[in-house]
């Protein structure tokens, strides 16, 4: 029965979080907002509801661990995994502008999010730094995509013709763009749906973590995290259909983004809970190892644009593969001499 509410609630939990935001989304569009910041704000929101639904639900139920690997575990996947696997299915450019602009914000939630999880505790006062620095990232975005270089307004441009063609369906010949009501049953559905799923997730998971004798964070940063991350793959696999596989790389520094301020953010301002020491010595160390690769891996040394070849896809996997190895070694044969 558990592993049936890990699979059913997977399932349903990608779906939901993906009703959610064509519902959304054609909310924002009936009040009048551009596609350009529905598809900053919404659709980035979008992508990471699965995990701020699993990590709220995880606090609430007491496993606290399943909402910070899951986290963390996702932020990894992202880079090591979904980015890595585009990168070998086809090779990636990615313009400077983007590293210049939008990694920085990337960066600077990322050593935010080390200091937050320094003491091992998160509180009230770590979730408002979290959600506040949230909220300005969004603000600095919507405003470096309204003011930004050519580049910026390219990717703008492809942003809005990605939104208003697939969440909001304006250029498809068959189908109307959503009405009003059937936009606001769809947000009221998959949020009851999210927060269904997400329970029976986080219950299955807790149960298997239970039976198999590991922690909830080990849970939380393997099945949960891959699980969780679909949307993500989802997001990229589109990105190189739709010949725009630049967005790719945006729509992980995105991802990553929401999940280290929201997705570690929202669960405290519940209640505060302690940190598994594991994530400080482990954990945050591949994961900051994972995004400053990408930004060695993304800047072009002559300036212009640098390309994730698939030399850099298969050195990304081999990554994620190893760090997914070595949870499962430590949890077979315990925890190397070196690490105490």
């Amino acid at each position: 029965m558990s592993i049936a509410a890990v699979v059913i609630g997977l399932a349903v939990l990608v779906w939901s979080a993906d009703r959610f935001v064509d519902g959304a989304a054609a909310i924002a569009r009936h009040l009048g907002v551009s596609n350009l910041i529905i598809g900053i704000t919404i659709i980035g929101f979008g992508t990471s509801a699965p995990e701020i639904a699993v990590s709220i639900i995880a606090v609430l139920e007491e496993v606290p661990g399943i909402a910070i690997g899951n986290a963390i575990g996702s932020n990894i996947a992202n880079i090591g995994l979904i980015l890595g696997v585009t990168a070998l299915l086809a090779p990636i450019p990615v313009a400077r502008g983007l590293m210049r602009k939008e990694y920085p914000l990337l960066a600077i939630a990322t050593l935010v999010l080390v200091a937050c999880l320094y003491d091992l505790w998160l509180g009230w006062f770590e979730g408002v730094i979290l959600v506040s620095l949230l909220a300005a990232t969004l603000s600095y975005m919507v405003y470096l995509h309204r003011h930004g270089g050519v580049v910026d307004a390219a990717m703008a441009a492809e942003v809005e013709e990605i939104v208003a063609e697939e969440i909001i369906g304006e250029d498809d010949e068959d189908e109307e763009p959503m009405s009003s009501g059937a936009a606001w049953l769809w947000v009221v559905l998959g949020l009851v749906l999210l927060v269904a799923s997400s329970r029976a997730l986080v219950w299955g998971a807790s149960n298997i973590a239970t039976s198999l004798g590991v922690s909830d964070l080990v849970i939380g940063l393997t099945i949960v995290a891959l699980g969780t991350s679909l949307p993500e793959l989802a997001a990229s696999i589109a990105s190189l259909k739709k010949s725009v596989p630049d967005l790719a790389v945006g729509n992980i520094i995105g991802s990553n983004l929401f999940n280290s301020l929201a997705v570690v953010g929202i669960p405290p301002l519940l209640g505060g809970f302690a940190v598994d020491a594991a994530v400080l010595y482990r954990d945050l160390p591949v994961m900051v190892g994972l995004t400053l690769a990408l930004f060695v891996m993304s800047w072009g040394l002559k300036g212009g644009t640098a390309t994730l070849a698939r030399g850099k896809g298969i050195l990304l996997t081999l990554t994620f593969v190893g760090y997914q190895y070595y949870l499962y070694h430590q949890v077979v044969y315990g925890t190397p001499q070196w690490f105490g």
